[in-house]
Protein backbone atom coordinates (compact mmCIF):
# COMPACT_ATOMS: atom_id res chain seq x y z
CA UNK A 1 0.00 0.00 0.00
CA UNK A 2 1.29 3.33 -1.23
CA UNK A 3 0.96 6.83 0.78
CA UNK A 4 -1.60 8.08 -1.00
CA UNK A 5 -3.97 5.37 -0.70
CA UNK A 6 -3.36 5.87 3.37
CA UNK A 7 -4.54 9.81 3.78
CA UNK A 8 -7.33 10.42 5.85
CA UNK A 9 -9.88 12.27 4.08
CA UNK A 10 -11.50 13.37 7.23
CA UNK A 11 -8.03 14.89 8.94
CA UNK A 12 -8.04 19.08 8.00
CA UNK A 13 -4.85 20.64 7.22
CA UNK A 14 -4.62 24.51 9.00
CA UNK A 15 -3.68 27.68 6.76
CA UNK A 16 -2.02 30.39 7.66
CA UNK A 17 -5.06 32.53 8.26
CA UNK A 18 -6.65 30.17 10.90
CA UNK A 19 -6.03 31.41 14.41
CA UNK A 20 -4.28 28.85 17.52
CA UNK A 21 -8.13 28.62 18.97
CA UNK A 22 -9.52 26.81 15.31
CA UNK A 23 -6.40 24.82 15.12
CA UNK A 24 -6.93 23.63 18.81
CA UNK A 25 -10.36 22.94 18.68
CA UNK A 26 -9.91 21.07 15.08
CA UNK A 27 -7.48 18.85 17.57
CA UNK A 28 -9.74 18.21 19.68
CA UNK A 29 -12.67 17.09 17.43
CA UNK A 30 -10.35 14.45 15.68
CA UNK A 31 -8.47 13.62 19.56
CA UNK A 32 -5.31 14.28 17.32
CA UNK A 33 -2.32 16.05 18.66
CA UNK A 34 -0.66 17.73 15.44
CA UNK A 35 -2.10 18.74 12.24
CA UNK A 36 -0.23 19.81 8.92
CA UNK A 37 0.26 23.48 8.24
CA UNK A 38 -0.44 24.50 4.75
CA UNK A 39 -0.15 27.87 2.62
CA UNK A 40 -1.88 26.71 -0.67
CA UNK A 41 -0.66 23.41 -1.67
CA UNK A 42 2.73 24.39 0.10
CA UNK A 43 3.51 22.18 2.75
CA UNK A 44 5.04 24.22 6.02
CA UNK A 45 5.19 21.53 8.57
CA UNK A 46 3.38 20.61 12.06
CA UNK A 47 1.56 22.23 14.62
CA UNK A 48 1.96 20.37 18.34
CA UNK A 49 -1.52 21.04 20.37
CA UNK A 50 0.82 21.14 23.27
CA UNK A 51 3.06 24.59 21.31
CA UNK A 52 -0.58 25.97 20.70
CA UNK A 53 -1.62 25.73 24.91
CA UNK A 54 0.82 27.86 25.16
CA UNK A 55 -0.04 30.57 23.05
CA UNK A 56 -2.14 32.50 24.94
CA UNK A 57 -4.19 34.93 22.30
CA UNK A 58 -6.33 32.29 20.62
CA UNK A 59 -6.94 34.55 18.16
CA UNK A 60 -3.16 34.84 17.35
CA UNK A 61 -3.23 33.56 13.09
CA UNK A 62 -1.07 30.32 12.31
CA UNK A 63 1.52 32.67 10.32
CA UNK A 64 2.78 34.08 13.76
CA UNK A 65 3.40 30.36 15.01
CA UNK A 66 6.70 28.45 14.23
CA UNK A 67 5.60 25.19 12.86
CA UNK A 68 7.84 21.84 13.15
CA UNK A 69 9.11 19.41 10.92
CA UNK A 70 9.40 21.08 7.79
CA UNK A 71 11.49 18.78 5.86
CA UNK A 72 9.54 15.58 7.29
CA UNK A 73 6.87 14.04 5.04
CA UNK A 74 6.66 11.52 2.42
CA UNK A 75 6.17 11.51 -1.22
CA UNK A 76 2.40 9.91 -2.71
CA UNK A 77 4.34 6.50 -4.03
CA UNK A 78 6.01 6.03 -1.32
CA UNK A 79 5.81 2.26 0.64
CA UNK A 80 3.45 1.88 3.55
CA UNK A 81 7.01 0.43 5.77
CA UNK A 82 8.97 3.55 4.49
CA UNK A 83 5.90 5.91 5.94
CA UNK A 84 6.18 4.15 9.25
CA UNK A 85 9.60 3.94 9.71
CA UNK A 86 9.87 7.89 8.91
CA UNK A 87 6.11 8.52 11.33
CA UNK A 88 7.86 6.39 14.09
CA UNK A 89 11.61 7.39 14.35
CA UNK A 90 10.21 11.25 14.39
CA UNK A 91 7.90 9.88 16.83
CA UNK A 92 4.85 12.23 14.33
CA UNK A 93 1.06 11.86 15.24
CA UNK A 94 0.49 12.71 11.49
CA UNK A 95 2.41 12.59 8.23
CA UNK A 96 2.06 14.82 5.46
CA UNK A 97 1.76 13.50 2.00
CA UNK A 98 3.53 15.44 -1.39
CA UNK A 99 3.22 14.61 -4.84
CA UNK A 100 5.68 14.15 -7.15
CA UNK A 101 5.98 17.80 -7.47
CA UNK A 102 5.93 18.66 -4.33
CA UNK A 103 2.59 19.77 -3.83
CA UNK A 104 0.49 18.94 -0.52
CA UNK A 105 -2.01 16.02 -1.21
CA UNK A 106 -3.14 15.50 2.39
CA UNK A 107 -2.41 13.86 5.58
CA UNK A 108 -1.52 10.65 7.23
CA UNK A 109 -3.17 9.81 10.23
CA UNK A 110 -0.06 7.44 12.51
CA UNK A 111 -2.55 5.52 14.86
CA UNK A 112 -4.27 4.47 11.32
CA UNK A 113 -1.38 3.58 9.88
CA UNK A 114 -0.14 1.33 12.35
CA UNK A 115 -3.76 -0.50 12.31
CA UNK A 116 -3.11 -0.84 8.76
CA UNK A 117 0.14 -2.43 9.01
CA UNK A 118 -1.22 -4.94 11.58
CA UNK A 119 -3.74 -5.90 9.17
CA UNK A 120 -1.26 -5.93 6.07
CA UNK A 121 0.40 -8.31 8.75
CA UNK A 122 -2.59 -10.42 9.08
CA UNK A 123 -1.40 -10.04 12.85
CA UNK A 124 -5.88 -10.10 13.56
CA UNK A 125 -5.90 -13.60 11.86
CA UNK A 126 -6.63 -16.49 14.01
CA UNK A 127 -3.46 -18.56 13.74
CA UNK A 128 -0.17 -19.63 15.50
CA UNK A 129 2.86 -17.37 15.89
CA UNK A 130 6.45 -19.30 15.72
CA UNK A 131 9.37 -17.60 16.96
CA UNK A 132 12.86 -19.65 15.14
CA UNK A 133 16.51 -18.45 16.18
CA UNK A 134 18.32 -18.85 12.92
CA UNK A 135 22.27 -18.35 11.51
CA UNK A 136 22.17 -16.00 9.19
CA UNK A 137 24.50 -17.76 6.68
CA UNK A 138 21.64 -20.71 6.90
CA UNK A 139 18.37 -18.38 6.43
CA UNK A 140 15.93 -19.60 3.16
CA UNK A 141 12.77 -18.64 3.41
CA UNK A 142 12.24 -20.29 0.35
CA UNK A 143 13.39 -23.63 2.26
CA UNK A 144 11.66 -22.89 5.64
CA UNK A 145 8.38 -22.06 3.55
CA UNK A 146 8.93 -25.17 1.55
CA UNK A 147 8.86 -27.36 5.23
CA UNK A 148 5.74 -25.46 6.72
CA UNK A 149 3.27 -25.88 3.74
CA UNK A 150 4.09 -29.66 3.67
CA UNK A 151 2.14 -30.01 6.56
CA UNK A 152 -0.45 -28.11 5.00
CA UNK A 153 0.08 -24.61 6.42
CA UNK A 154 0.09 -21.06 5.38
CA UNK A 155 2.93 -18.72 6.46
CA UNK A 156 0.46 -15.34 6.65
CA UNK A 157 3.59 -13.03 7.30
CA UNK A 158 7.08 -13.09 8.34
CA UNK A 159 9.37 -10.75 10.15
CA UNK A 160 13.27 -11.44 9.93
CA UNK A 161 15.00 -9.15 12.71
CA UNK A 162 18.63 -9.21 12.18
CA UNK A 163 21.23 -10.07 14.68
CA UNK A 164 23.52 -8.08 16.70
CA UNK A 165 27.18 -7.90 15.22
CA UNK A 166 29.03 -10.47 16.24
CA UNK A 167 26.32 -12.80 17.14
CA UNK A 168 25.41 -15.06 14.14
CA UNK A 169 22.99 -17.59 15.74
CA UNK A 170 20.83 -14.79 17.46
CA UNK A 171 18.74 -13.82 14.49
CA UNK A 172 15.11 -14.34 14.77
CA UNK A 173 12.61 -15.24 12.31
CA UNK A 174 8.71 -14.55 13.64
CA UNK A 175 5.85 -16.40 11.34
CA UNK A 176 2.49 -15.77 11.35
CA UNK A 177 0.67 -19.21 9.93
CA UNK A 178 -3.14 -19.85 9.11
CA UNK A 179 -3.37 -22.96 11.89
CA UNK A 180 -3.45 -23.04 15.52
CA UNK A 181 -1.99 -26.83 15.81
CA UNK A 182 0.87 -26.19 14.78
CA UNK A 183 2.31 -29.36 16.47
CA UNK A 184 3.02 -30.96 12.64
CA UNK A 185 5.24 -28.10 12.36
CA UNK A 186 7.36 -27.79 14.79
CA UNK A 187 8.17 -31.38 14.93
CA UNK A 188 9.28 -30.79 11.47
CA UNK A 189 10.96 -27.86 11.57
CA UNK A 190 12.91 -29.21 14.35
CA UNK A 191 13.73 -32.59 12.51
CA UNK A 192 15.77 -30.35 9.87
CA UNK A 193 17.42 -28.58 12.40
CA UNK A 194 15.72 -25.08 13.14
CA UNK A 195 15.49 -24.26 16.60
CA UNK A 196 12.26 -22.58 17.69
CA UNK A 197 12.36 -20.13 20.34
CA UNK A 198 8.65 -19.69 21.18
CA UNK A 199 5.82 -20.88 19.90
CA UNK A 200 2.19 -19.17 20.75
CA UNK A 201 -1.02 -21.32 19.47
CA UNK A 202 -4.23 -22.01 20.89
CA UNK A 203 -3.76 -25.66 20.76
CA UNK A 204 -1.32 -27.59 22.34
CA UNK A 205 2.33 -28.29 21.04
CA UNK A 206 3.79 -31.63 21.24
CA UNK A 207 7.88 -30.47 20.88
CA UNK A 208 9.91 -33.48 19.59
CA UNK A 209 12.96 -32.30 21.84
CA UNK A 210 11.20 -29.66 24.30
CA UNK A 211 13.75 -29.97 26.89
CA UNK A 212 16.68 -29.51 24.69
CA UNK A 213 14.70 -26.25 23.09
CA UNK A 214 13.13 -25.34 26.02
CA UNK A 215 9.81 -24.39 23.67
CA UNK A 216 7.66 -21.81 25.11
CA UNK A 217 3.84 -22.31 25.41
CA UNK A 218 1.36 -20.24 25.19
CA UNK A 219 -2.52 -20.31 24.73
CA UNK A 220 -3.96 -17.28 23.36
CA UNK A 221 -7.50 -16.02 22.40
CA UNK A 222 -7.26 -14.76 18.51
Amino acid sequence: MLAAELIDPMLPALKLTDTVGKALDWMQEHRIGQLVLTDQDEYKGLLDEDGLMDVSDDMLLLSNVMARHEQLFVFEHQHLYEVLQTALENRLGVIAVLSDNNDFMGTISVSELIKQFVRDLGILEPGAILILSIDERDYSLAEISRLVESNNVKIISCYFSSAAYGMPDKSRLTLKLNRRDITAVVSTLERFGYQIDAAFANEPIESVDQERLDLLLRYLNT
